[in-house]
């Protein structure tokens, strides 16, 4: 690795050693190189985000294992888009590639107040969406990932959709809903440097979500008397479930598993996503945990 060269953040984890001593896992990069570094003595709030230029004035290599001490790192500024490494970070779709595949989702569509629904929150979510991360690290680990994730499951289920076995099983309004929803609470999470949060902790991001979620549905459905009738009252649960079992596995954090079609096939399109970004991340015979395997480039 070349010393004091230029190199953009691709990943940061923060963490904490057996003494106390805080340190940052760095994952770096540049046209030719892609290093992960362990840097000491970096607190939470100090040191490079996703996104920013940093140098390195000395690193020790302790058998491929990378490390560098705060002293040794140089933080620069963001890069603007003429940059030659501002690319190499993931930036945020575009408002009109979000616009275009909802509407054609919704072509897809019948139920029309679940139709109003939809066009309206994907509206507004587009815009804290496009500041969020996805993650801390595993997968869409930079700000906009989280609109990035969700646009992505979104648009695979374009394709998916008109080639399912048995469309007649599923309500396509459900699963679009639920993909909108079913990471909502990552903005309650993280803040948008990807740095967990009381209540990522205290109540995780896959309950808020459906709470938040279950609570806009019963505005929906609640009429002129305050009054819910039973047939909503179900539509509301379908839904909600496809949040709560979005993680499909019991040991993967989900508190249900999937009973229906359409959460399964959330959980299915989560996975598609959330998978592709980290081959995409991981570098050429790099460890990726969340695959169970290293990764090699072709």
């Amino acid at each position: 690795m070349s010393m004091n060269k230029e190199f953009i953040v691709l990943s940061r984890q923060d963490a904490v050693a057996r003494n106390n001593s805080p340190y940052v896992n760095l994952k770096v990069a540049n046209e030719s190189e892609v290093e992960n570094i362990c840097v000491f003595d970096v607190a939470k709030l100090s040191g490079p985000k996703v996104g920013q230029l940093v140098r390195f004035l000395n690193i020790r290599d302790n058998q491929g294992k990378k490390s560098a001490t705060n002293m040794d790192m140089i933080v620069g500024s963001f890069p603007t888009e003429n940059h030659p490494l501002y690319h190499m970070v993931p930036r945020p779709v575009k408002r009109e590639a979000w616009d275009e595949t909802v509407e054609r989702l919704i072509g897809f569509c019948k139920d029309e107040r679940l139709i109003g629904f939809i066009r309206e929150q994907a509206a507004a979510l587009f815009q804290p969406y496009s500041k969020y991360p996805a993650a801390t690290s595993v997968h869409h680990a930079f700000p906009g990932g989280l609109l990035n994730h969700t646009w992505q499951m979104l648009h695979l289920l374009e394709g998916i959709f008109p080639v399912y076995p048995y469309p007649e099983d599923i309500k396509v309004e459900r699963i679009i809903i639920s993909i909108l929803f079913h990471d909502w609470g990552k903005i309650c999470e993280y803040n948008i440097e990807g740095e967990k949060m009381e209540n990522g902790f205290l109540l995780g991001h896959i309950y808020m979500s459906a709470n938040y979620l279950n609570n806009l549905l019963r505005d929906l459905y609640t009429s002129d008397d305050d009054k819910i009738s039973e047939a909503d009252k179900r539509e509301i649960n379908l839904i909600v479930h496809c949040v709560l079992a979005h993680h499909g596995q019991l040991e993967y954090g989900s508190p249900v598993l999937p009973c229906i079609p359409e959460a399964q096939l959330v959980n299915y399109i989560d996975n598609i996503s959330a998978k592709a970004d980290i081959f995409t991340s991981t570098g050429h015979m790099e460890k990726a945990f969340a695959l169970g395997t290293s990764v090699v480039k072709a």
